[in-house]
């Protein structure tokens, strides 16, 4: 069984934190760790309105796209993250939110691809990430 930690967004938009992600997850045990790949322009239009449990846990009065925004990373710290991730031995794995985010990731090399569970009805997106055929 493959235990990995859930990353996605829990690194704020720091890619500090989100390197010590990957070394507690390695401390922990875990065999692999998870990010979330997107592009905010890409999600949500600008004045789309926050769901009620991020409403919740966030500021009320920030837009979806603005709190996606403060959450994307560069995609070179997806760089940096994978890197980090060989040099400790852990497996570097990230949800691409789009096809471009399928795109480069597969171009860093990943092996698995997590698919959102909103877009598990999403043909296209699926059918995109499948012609990666894997490693």
């Amino acid at each position: 069984m493959l235990h990995h930690c859930r990353s996605g967004v829990n690194h704020n938009g720091s890619p500090e934190l989100a390197h010590q992600l990957i070394d507690v997850a390695v401390q922990a045990g875990a065999d692999a760790v998870k990010f979330q790949t997107f592009k905010a322009d890409q999600l949500v239009v600008p004045d789309a309105p926050k769901a009620a449990y991020q409403q919740q846990s966030t500021d009320a009065s920030e837009s979806q796209y603005e709190m996606l925004r403060r959450l994307e990373l560069p995609l070179g710290v997806y760089e940096e993250l994978n890197v980090h991730c060989r040099e400790k031995g852990i497996i570097f794995m990230s949800t691409p939110f789009d096809e471009a985010s399928a795109d480069f990731l597969d171009e860093l090399g990943i092996d698995i691809f997590k698919t959102p569970s909103g877009e598990i009805t999403n043909l296209p997106y699926l059918a995109h990430i499948a012609e990666k055929g894997g490693r």
